[in-house]
């Protein structure tokens, strides 16, 4: 009811005051001079207008397509200035971990959560992603949104970052990513040493402020994108919500080769 109700007010106050500005006479007089109607007037206009919309429900159906197609452009640019605004912390932080080609010339920022079976099904995609694109830079940001275990594997994976490049910390993250069951410290320590860690330093490195510092930078990007869950990606200009898979990803992927936008519509390709 609401949506609707909402888009009909919406409708009405315009096409009453188009109605009003025409100079037609209506049954509770006529319009002034001024193109203005008098209140009776007003619920005349609507009533009119009200009941074309219920016998003709489709008018309204489009408005909402409309409004919703409205809204949906409008978030996207936000957004995407919104990217071009956070690029440094984005692509740059001292506080991430980069994977596939550390200079290319595409970027994909993925936000996960250990404990996201979403981003577990993702992690196949992602690779398929490194392994078909020679030109793409990775970037892991820990986003732990499912509770105190997710923070708990997040914090271990960070202070892991000390400690591990790109290459060795891949071998870890595919690792945590794939136990089975609920991930929280212990498991993430357990992968960590599996993957040769060095337990001490990590020990040590988890009580870090880095870490903290590191984690509260990723929550506040993620805020700021109207980031709402996990698997999230920043691809070129675009922030793309939710496990949209490898065919989706590729695609925008390709169409940043060919016009710097996950999706071209039509403009000229790069040069």
């Amino acid at each position: 009811m609401l949506p609707a109700l909402s888009a009909l007010k919406r409708i009405l106050k315009p096409a009453a005051l188009v109605l009003g500005l025409s100079g037609l006479t209506l049954g509770a007089g006529p319009v002034s001079a001024q193109g203005t109607l008098t209140g009776a007037q007003k619920s005349e206009v609507e009533k009119i207008i009200k009941d074309y919309l219920l016998k003709n429900p489709a008018v309204l159906r489009d408005a909402l397509i409309n409004m919703q197609q409205h809204s949906e452009a409008e978030e996207k640019a936000k957004r995407a200035e919104a990217v071009t605004a956070l690029a440094p912390k984005l692509h740059n932080s001292k506080y991430q971990v980069v994977l596939g080609n550390p200079n290319g010339k595409i970027q994909l920022v993925e936000f996960f959560d250990y404990n996201c079976g979403y981003c577990r099904r993702a992690m196949g995609d992602l690779e398929k992603l490194i392994l078909k694109n020679p030109d793409l830079r990775v970037v892991l940001k820990e986003f732990p949104v499912l509770g105190a275990p997710s923070k708990e594997a997040a914090i271990v994976a960070s202070a892991l970052h000390n400690q591990f490049d790109g290459k060795k910390y891949w071998e870890f993250h595919r690792r945590l990513m794939s136990t089975r069951g609920r991930v929280s410290k212990a498991q993430a320590l357990a992968a960590a040493k599996a993957s040769g860690a060095d337990m001490q330093k990590l020990n040590e490195d988890m009580d870090s402020r880095d870490v903290y510092a590191g984690l509260t930078e990723v929550s506040e990007i993620a805020s700021t994108l109207n980031m709402t869950g996990t698997p999230s990606y920043v691809l070129g200009p675009d922030v793309v919500i939710g496990a949209v898979g490898f065919a989706n990803l590729q695609n925008r992927i390709d169409n940043i080769r060919k016009c710097g936008k996950g999706s071209c519509n039509g403009t000229q390709a790069k040069p």
